[in-house]
């Protein structure tokens, strides 16, 4: 059977054109991946039209594998390793068989390994991939996180409170891996850590609710409950966790800060912990940082001419205040990153001022701001500019005094590079103006802005497409007259029936014109928003429509992105 016969099916069924199959069969050559995951990522075809074709190709049957209780005893008879190497999870066996469920039925080394560790006959069986990937956390991750949790519970059956953990243990295991001498906590946290990975979340929640406490994770910006963790459990598991992030174990009444590092895979992860005092106990927060993530212009989705008046603005010898704008969770940090690793460099003496530092970065200096220490964001800002650096960062303008100072270093002729909190670059504007600076003077020293946002992409595992109506073009700013396909997610397990998976940004980039300058200086907010709409090349509304035009994300998050949705 070849990925060819795979491909002239879905030709026949209809699925892709010829052309597109010609095209996916000249990526298989260069990189060797399966011509049913390469059609899925360009979009060609959906995942399930992939199952339906291997389904009617091979004769295999689906399992909808989270609707399926997989017994433990699954995870002793195959081994992790193969589970996790080739994406396969065992699904029931008897003396001969084994049944294997699998994303890829053509992968015959998945199926060879587990025949010989297992000594039986393996029966392929098919489901989609993102439900593959939860089975295999759920069967050999959730034991793990099971028995620490078993094991927490009859450490601390005496009473008591939690005995720190020792140094040498708080960062030695890494996720994915075993290790019997661990802390039984440090297994928890790591099993959680690698199924949060596999999610793609973005924060990890230990919330207590009185009876119970409930973790949640962040997915796609929405959070979804997990799982309960029992209220013997909550007090412990919480000061094993702060002593894991080197925090006060005693202090239970004031917010505390701290961080864990672990490796997922082979990815270094940290763990930026965060602890509240509530009336139930202690919340905690633990922010994934992924340190392997591409933060380069192309990373945080920034491409063509976008990303040219992106790196325009970042010209070395033009000084001035460059900001990224939008609400939380917006992507504002990781375009802040992108923007310093554009401008590091041998020649280049760069500061970065954070509160807290998220991820070490080679090449420039980096300050963890601290204010129970007396080091203030403007306190750090005064003396790092006494050093005469070439560019200066900054985590965020949190206040007006650190703005004036911002901009007042951004006067000299240095290059200042920050963040700030507002709904675009209009609102951004007049924040700078009520920091008590001069007009002129702000209008100076402002050099661009980078309006952004989230927007959750389209399920590519359920992905339909349909003609959109007038209305819908209408309020997109999209001509209706003209013929447009949408798309949008019909609702899958592998998206937990959202019809999204995935996040990408849309960006609006402002460079600072002479007359928006001048609108600046009269101060006028009609004079500004004239300007305005005539310096953006490419406002927001139209990128955000452009990903919708394109496939990406569904007209109706583009609107809720817009804050439009429930005009």
């Amino acid at each position: 059977m070849t990925y060819t016969r795979l491909g002239d099916l879905l030709v026949g069924r209809g699925a892709i054109t010829r052309e597109q199959l010609e095209q996916a069969l000249r990526r298989q050559k260069e990189d060797g991946r399966r011509l049913g995951t390469i059609l899925v990522e360009d979009g060609a075809i959906t995942e399930k039209q992939v199952i339906e074709a291997l389904q009617a190709q091979l004769g295999l049957e689906y399992v909808d594998l989270d609707a399926v209780d997989i017994p433990a005893g699954m995870a002793r008879l195959l081994p992790r390793n193969i589970a996790q190497r080739h994406q396969v999870v065992p699904l029931r066996a008897s003396r001969a068989e084994l049944y294997l469920v699998m994303a890829d039925p053509l992968n015959f080394m998945a199926i060879e390994e587990a025949a010989a560790a297992t000594h039986r006959q393996v029966i392929p069986m098919i489901a989609d991939a993102a439900a593959v990937d939860r089975a295999v956390q759920a069967l050999y991750g959730g034991p793990a996180s099971r028995r620490a949790v078993e094991e927490l519970q009859r450490e601390l059956s005496g009473g008591g409170p939690a005995a720190p953990i020792p140094v040498q243990e708080r960062w030695k295991l890494s996720a994915g891996e075993t290790d019997e001498d661990a802390a039984p906590t440090v297994r928890l946290v790591a099993a959680l850590a690698e199924r949060a990975c596999a999610e793609g979340a973005s924060d990890i929640r230990l919330e207590p609710q009185g009876g119970q406490a409930r973790l949640r994770m962040r997915i796609d910006g929405v959070l979804r409950e997990i799982a309960a963790v029992p209220r013997e459990l909550q007090g412990p598991l919480t000061a094993r966790i702060k002593s894991m992030a080197q925090m006060d174990v005693d202090q239970r009444q004031r917010p505390q800060e701290g961080r864990i590092q672990l490796t997922v895979g082979r990815e270094p992860l940290d763990l930026e912990v965060t602890t509240l005092p509530t009336l139930s106990g202690e919340k905690v927060v633990l922010r994934l940082i992924r340190r392997g993530e591409d933060l380069s212009a192309e990373g945080i989705g920034l491409e063509g001419e976008a990303r040219q008046r992106f790196l325009d603005l970042l010209a070395p010898a033009s000084g001035g205040l460059v900001l990224a704008v939008g609400p939380a969770d917006a992507g504002k940090t990781s375009t802040l990153y992108a923007m310093i690793g554009h401008l590091r460099g041998a020649s280049v003496d760069l500061v970065c001022l954070e509160d807290p530092v998220e991820r070490p970065i080679d090449g420039i200096d980096q300050v963890q701001v601290d204010e129970r220490t007396g080091l203030t964001l403007a306190e750090a800002l005064r003396a790092a500019l006494r050093q005469e650096p070439d560019v200066v960062a900054v985590g965020e303008l949190r206040d007006a005094g650190t703005a004036r100072l911002a901009m007042q270093a951004a006067l000299t002729g240095r290059t200042v590079l920050s963040t700030l909190r507002a709904d675009g670059a209009l609102e951004a504007i007049l924040r700078l103006l009520d920091t008590g600076m001069e007009p002129p003077l702000v209008a100076a020293a402002l050099r661009g802005i980078v309006s952004q946002r989230l927007v959750r992409r389209v399920c590519p595992h359920c992905r339909q497409t349909y003609a959109p109506g007038r209305e819908e073009l209408e309020r997109l700013g999209l001509p209706a007259d003209r013929p447009y396909t949408f798309c949008r997610g019909a609702g899958c397990p592998a998206c937990f029936q959202t019809g999204y998976r995935g996040r990408t940004a849309a960006f609006e980039i402002l460079p600072v014109s002479p007359a928006l300058r001048q609108a600046i200086r009269g101060r006028s907010r009609d004079g500004l928003e004239a300007a305005l709409a005539a310096a953006v090349p490419r406002t927001l509304r139209d990128d955000c429509a452009r990903l919708v035009v394109q496939g990406v994300t569904t007209a109706e998050e583009a609107l809720r992105a817009m804050g439009e949705q429930d005009q």
